[in-house]
């Protein structure tokens, strides 16, 4: 498969294989990644490139680049539903269930045709036996910062009386 620009209706979007990451060589996935980052800054408007490319920087791992991406298409065009979807599936993927939930009604509201009200429904049952099962990251809504200053009273005490002996 060539990394080639693909004319698919307005868009063009690069020929990637969207598959299991360890079907893509490390190599074949970096040059994927260089030629969506090359279209990106051809169409800096365009959200389904960038959705690929935040997608292709999830299959390699990199996952704050992916989420940069994936923020930029969803911010660039609202209404774009795949792009909605695959922002909510990575919060899904790194267990940020609270977000990965209200970004999948958004994604569903989005969903013009029976394929995408499946897709989105299934993404937010799953969500939803995550979090009735409770495997889910906490969201931290507290400040942590009576904690640390605790924390650091403590250290002082008993270091002075370490060396106060």
């Amino acid at each position: 498969m060539t990394a080639e620009l693909v004319l698919t209706g307005p868009q063009r979007i690069p020929a990637v294989p969207w598959r299991d990451p360890h079907t893509v060589s490390p190599e074949s996935l970096a040059g994927y990644i260089q030629t969506l980052e090359r279209a990106c800054l051809e169409e800096p408007q365009s959200a389904g490139v960038r959705t690929c490319l935040g997608m292709a920087y999830a299959m390699n791992y990199q996952v704050y680049k992916s989420m940069d991406a994936l923020e930029k298409a969803v911010e660039l065009e609202p209404d774009h539903f795949f792009a909605q979807m695959k922002y909510a599936e990575l919060h899904y993927r790194l267990r940020a269930l609270v977000k990965a939930e209200r970004e999948t009604l958004k994604a569903l509201d989005l969903a013009t045709n029976p394929w995408e009200y499946t897709v989105a429904r299934g993404q937010l049952q799953e969500i939803r036996r995550l979090m009735r099962d409770g495997t889910q990251k906490p969201e931290w809504t507290k400040s942590l910062k009576i904690p640390a200053l605790c924390l650091l009273a403590m250290m002082i005490i008993f270091s002075l009386a370490v060396y106060w002996k």
